[in-house]
């Protein structure tokens, strides 16, 4: 049940005198895009149901990166204290030639823009537990369920879904990722919407037995790279594996077991400790394949139906800003509804003063320009050169990363 509240600015404080209208509305998604914006809805006085295809709330998952702008986001929801805590603090990225000798280590925060004591990198099981402990008592969760119709009229937006049963929502807001089913269902079929980059990646967790401790090691031979990730001193490893191929294959999306003959097939021949990466991957309980790619949506509603986070605007991994962009969405989204009685003004105001922060950060990468995995040998003799020169520079934050300056929303202003 939503507990009803005094609506509250983005900084905590009392609103004006003028709360915006009390909505019935819909999140699809509960990772970490749709409890950040409940989080915001209903601090703003909505009443709020997220239905999550996913029986529970998800743990595990890659580390993830809070960045920038997105720090101010957690700050003012009061989590930065606890995500301090639970930073990882990755202390070196050791890159290896196809012979699995040491081509350079460098400082992780030199690669990724990062700002050492300052920007957070937490398992996205931390981040997604903090998430719902800020929002479980003031929004209703509906786990292990999905949206299956969706039709709009000028009064509402008629919902039935998966399990049976239908209401009607004010808004509906679509958080459910890179493969969004309300994307889908509203906006038509993500290859409309889908970039690729030109890689495929799987990743799954094993036993670190590799004596790893607080360190990423990349081996890489021409288009193909593969990574062990280790977050602590011991217990699993992350193990990434990621490849070039010239086409998307859209049929195999959602089907994980889909992948094993393809990767295993790219990585036929590999050295260093490749070959038992890929028979653990069979054995992975948690394999998680899917393509490199960006979503480029020209808009981001349609009537009462508005996209956040990865359905709206997936940056890819390669930027290490697709976190970061959802915190900042939902903070944008949830503000503009607060401050304006017509959705459709809210939601183009949304898209107004997001957008050019977005773009930015897509804009780091672009087709085929991948830096850290090189297609030919001579890209990747040039990227180990660049990394042994990077290891004496100093770390900086990209300007991207806090290109937007948040605002602070009052309802109904």
């Amino acid at each position: 049940m939503t507990r009803a509240e005094t609506p509250r600015t983005a900084t905590g404080t009392t609103a004006g005198s003028r709360p915006g209208p009390r909505r019935k509305i819909l999140i699809s998604g509960a990772g970490i895009t749709g409890p950040a914006l409940a989080y915001w809805l209903t601090r703003y006085g909505h009443a709020v149901t997220v239905v999550e295809k996913a029986g529970a709330p998800r743990g595990g998952g890659y580390p993830v990166d809070v960045r920038g702008t997105a720090l101010e986001v957690v700050r003012r929801m009061g989590l930065l204290p606890r995500l301090r805590e639970a930073h990882i603090d990755s202390r070196r990225f050791t890159f290896l030639d196809g012979d699995g000798e040491v081509v350079a280590a460098v400082d992780p925060y030199a690669l990724g823009g990062g700002v050492a004591g300052r920007d957070l990198e937490i398992r996205r099981g931390d981040l997604a537990e903090a998430l719902y402990a800020a929002v479980r008592d003031d929004a209703d969760l509906r786990f292990d369920d999905t949206i299956d119709t969706l039709d709009q009229s000028a009064h509402g937006v008629d919902i039935t879904f998966r399990r049976g049963g239908g209401r009607t929502f004010d808004l509906v807001i679509g958080a459910d990722g890179l493969h969004s089913r309300t994307r889908e269902l509203v906006f038509g079929p993500e290859e409309r919407f889908h970039r690729y980059l030109g890689y495929c990646f799987a990743g799954f967790t094993l036993p670190n037995t590799f004596g790893l401790s607080h360190e990423i090691v990349m081996w890489n031979s021409p288009g193909r790279a593969a990574a062990l990730y280790a977050v602590a001193d011991d217990g699993d490893v992350h193990a990434f594996l990621n490849f070039a191929r010239p086409r998307p294959p859209f049929d195999a999306f959602r089907d994980p077991a889909a992948w094993l003959d393809p990767v295993a097939e790219v990585f036929a021949g590999a050295g260093w400790e490749v070959p038992g990466l890929i028979g653990a991957m069979g054995e992975a309980g948690d394999l998680f394949a899917d393509t490199v790619a960006q979503i480029r949506l020209p808009r981001w509603s349609s009537g009462r139906v508005a996209l956040v986070g990865d359905a709206a605007y997936a940056p890819s991994f390669l930027t290490g800003q697709g976190t970061s962009l959802a915190l900042v969405g939902a903070y944008m989204l949830a503000g503009c509804l607060a401050g304006a009685a017509d959705p459709a003004e809210a939601f183009a105001a949304y898209e107004r003063r997001t957008r050019p922060f977005v773009t930015a950060n897509q804009d780091l990468i672009g087709d085929g320009d991948a830096v850290l995995f090189p297609t030919t040998a001579g890209g990747l003799r040039r990227r180990n050169e660049m990394l042994r020169a990077l290891r004496t520079a100093p770390a900086a934050g990209r300007p991207a990363h806090s290109a937007l300056t948040l605002p602070v929303f009052t309802p109904g202003r």
